[in-house]
């Protein structure tokens, strides 16, 4: 399986803003819900731009391990993120994807009989 549309997604995720795993994972129908978005990002390529750091766990706990959490931490931070007791204010900081096109939208409208 590709995770392109993970990081594609996680990649319209704005400075300053996060998003939990399982929001991701809900955004983009992941089956495994939050555990297969954790494995994605677990599996994020560098070099590639991704704010990996910007997929926190649920109400907003930094889940990675060391060293990571503390660059985590760092990277929110430098974005104005507060963290408080490795926890973001979700409340504060979360971010809405957009909602894609819904499959009614590309059908054709049915014509009006004569």
């Amino acid at each position: 399986m590709s995770w392109d549309p993970v990081y594609r997604l996680v990649k319209l995720i704005p400075r300053g803003r996060v998003l939990t795993y399982g929001s991701l994972a809900r955004a983009l129908r992941l089956r495994g819900g939050a555990r297969a978005a954790g494995r994605a990002m677990a599996a994020t390529p560098s070099g590639k731009g991704i704010p990996w750091h910007r997929v926190v766990g649920e109400r907003g706990k930094l889940l990675i391990r060391e060293p990571y959490a503390s660059l985590q931490r760092k990277l929110l931070e430098s974005e104005g993120v507060t963290l408080r007791e490795s926890r973001v204010d979700i409340n504060i900081c979360h971010w809405h994807p957009p909602l894609g096109k819904s499959s009614t939208t590309n059908r054709k409208k049915p014509r009006k009989s004569k």
